[in-house]
């Protein structure tokens, strides 16, 4: 067999999943995770596991580490074939728990999609890291930490010794998931399965990880079974795709044939829902995406109106760090940072950028969910700043927003029609039987069934959940809706299932939305204007097309090529990604910001001028 770059392959599969059957036990009695799954994983090789929330992906991995057992599932049928380093092949599904316990960690390594949650946080780094090394090699104190030294640096991880000093609580989000990585390679582990380890990152952490990955793959031969949802990402990393649906795998195939001919309807369907950067150039307005399987009429792109609705102006949010005997503020974190823009009726403006930019701060500065400490916000001419408590809340009415996790913001205890419909009894906006109409109307636009009104939220999916979400942010007819990060954590056919949603209502009821994002193709395709920001500040501002198409801004160049394309031949390399270090937002009290100075490119396109470290 060749490899997609036609170089023969005649190793032995390091992994062979074969039949595979897992069943989990619920009250209803047996709930079926995969079904009759094959697959198998060579040497040097990287197999991606794609497929939706639910799909059996991470049920197949984690029944190769035997971890399913723990989680409720038992494997009732199928072999697990594993080609061990220095013995004979053993079947995993049938091995004792002591051997299973050598093996994990040090012949297959796992990198867990939330790395908050695979960190001790009572540990160090350095004892994290070296925990496997002296359990697995036996190796002493000083040797697996000179190890672990290396391996941090292998990652990339800045200041390396202080960082092995530091709590998993001290690292950012992109640092903890190098730790991780760290730790699934200590031991130059045989296979490596990454279950969605790039999910919860921003696109230039991502890209960095993704290289990253790659290289050690080929420089130590390790197998890689990577499950992800994000076809991009698989475009980047995959020599052979495994497409799962339903606990069945539906089709397998070289990274080439999954994406230029695909074969399973299913596969077609997954791979026309990606958004793609690129596919907006040329059009003024945004537009709903064709999805396959629906009834398409033409596609009308969304105007809006030239009449504003919010105004932002000088808007600067900080948090205090305090410290010392009497708890005095001692620096300032600068969080949003001098910020103006507008946004016209029915239009969208997206706010992007890196985790810790500021740009959630910016949208829950606007509902004055944090205190501004100056700047004015006014919507429909109503200076929000100024108003009181009670002011406040009634203005509420016309602002609205759509959280990241509609897990965290549903009540867990409340059936969703009476969730949908709290906002109307809070403001008594309608009465008795209306608001019933209204719910069910509102379950209808998201295009919810009306039998899910008397459900909880913990028995719908993600994407199901911030359908409901929608629906009680529109309860009270508002005429701004801040969507923040509203669609990162969905699938990709959910998430364009909810973003033609989104623009739908848009343009049917004049919505103005401040869309919160790190995902730039998502932001092209939905966006009228987008401010790029870093460091609290926006670096560039303009419309769409201006943004995308022309940008100026060196941070947003760097940006726009950290986005992976899902096209296998257009692979990103390592060399082409230099990102500078993010500076510290943390300043002396005494700091005096300077203010944001921009110069025009073009009519509405604007670039800052003042140094923002970039």
């Amino acid at each position: 067999m060749l490899d997609h770059e036609n170089s023969p392959i005649i190793s032995a599969p390091i992994a062979e999943i074969q039949g595979l059957r897992v069943e989990f036990q619920t009250k209803d009695g047996p709930v079926l995770g995969v079904s009759d799954v094959s697959f198998d994983i060579k040497s040097g090789e990287t197999v991606c596991v794609v497929g939706e929330s639910g799909s059996g992906k991470s049920v197949s991995s984690l029944s190769l580490m035997r971890l399913v057992e723990f989680g409720g599932g038992k494997i009732t049928a199928g072999r697990l074939l594993f080609n061990q380093k220095d013995a004979n092949e053993i079947d995993l599904a049938q091995t004792e728990p002591n051997l299973m316990r050598s093996i994990r960690g040090n012949e297959i390594g796992m990198i867990f999609q939330e790395p908050m949650t695979a960190l001790n946080p009572v540990f160090n780094v350095e004892r994290q890291l070296t925990e496997g090394l002296r359990l697995h090699k036996g190796l002493s104190k000083a040797d697996a930490s000179a190890k672990a030294l290396n391996l941090m640096r292998e990652v990339r991880i800045p200041e390396p010794e202080r960082r092995m000093k530091q709590y998993p609580h001290e690292l950012s989000g992109g640092m903890r998931q190098r730790v991780v990585i760290a730790m699934a390679l200590a031991c130059e582990p045989r296979l490596l399965i990454a279950d969605e380890p790039t999910t919860a990152l921003d696109v230039t952490i991502q890209a960095e990880i993704l290289a990253l990955m790659d290289r050690l793959k080929r420089d130590t031969g390790t197998a890689v079974m990577f499950i992800t949802h994000d076809m991009a990402v698989v475009a980047q990393m995959a020599d052979r795709v495994v497409v799962m649906f339903r606990g069945e795998k539906v089709e397998e195939g070289t990274v080439e044939e999954i994406f230029e001919n695909p074969k399973h309807p299913y596969t077609k369907l997954l791979l026309a829902a990606v958004p793609k950067l690129g596919e907006m150039t040329g059009k003024k307005y945004p537009e709903p995406m064709v999805l396959m399987g629906r009834d398409q009429g033409a596609v009308e792109p969304i105007k809006g109106t030239d009449e504003v609705l919010l105004e932002v102006e000088n808007l600067t949010t900080r948090f205090s760090v305090k410290g010392g005997f009497f708890r005095r503020t001692v620096a300032n974190v600068h969080a949003v940072e001098d910020l103006s823009f507008t946004i016209n009726k029915g239009q969208t403006l997206s706010l992007v950028g890196e985790s810790g930019c500021g740009k959630s701060t910016a949208g829950r500065s606007i509902l004055r969910l944090v205190e501004p400490q100056k700047g004015v916000i006014r919507v429909g001419g109503k200076d929000i700043m100024a108003l009181d408590s009670n002011g406040l809340r009634n203005s509420r009415v016309d602002m609205q927003m759509i959280f990241q996790d509609p897990f965290a913001s549903l009540n867990p205890q409340m059936q969703l029609s009476d969730q949908v419909a709290e906002p109307m009894h809070n403001f008594a906006t309608l009465k008795g039987k209306a608001i019933q109409d209204r719910v069910e109307m509102l379950f209808d636009r998201v295009e919810l069934p009306r039998s899910f009104m008397r459900r909880y939220p913990h028995e719908l999916s993600g994407g199901q959940r911030q359908r409901v979400a929608i629906a009680r942010a529109l309860a009270l007819n508002p005429k701004l809706i801040i969507a923040d990060e509203s669609v990162s954590a969905l699938d990709v056919s959910v998430q364009a299932q909810v973003l033609n949603l989104m623009m739908e209502l848009q343009s049917e009821l004049d919505l103005s939305f401040l869309f919160i994002s790190h995902d730039m193709a998502v932001v092209e395709r939905v966006s009228h204007y987008v401010g790029v920001m870093y460091l609290g500040r926006i670096v560039e501002m303009g419309p769409r097309s201006a943004v995308f198409e022309n940008p100026q801004h060196p941070y947003t160049r760097a940006l726009m090529k950290a986005v992976p394309i899902a096209d296998p031949r257009q692979r990103k390399d390592e060399i082409d990604l230099n990102f500078k270090p993010i500076p510290s937002p943390i300043h002396p009290v005494s700091y005096v910001a300077e203010p944001s100075v921009y110069r025009e490119v073009a009519l509405g396109h604007k670039v800052l001028i003042t140094d923002s470290g970039y």
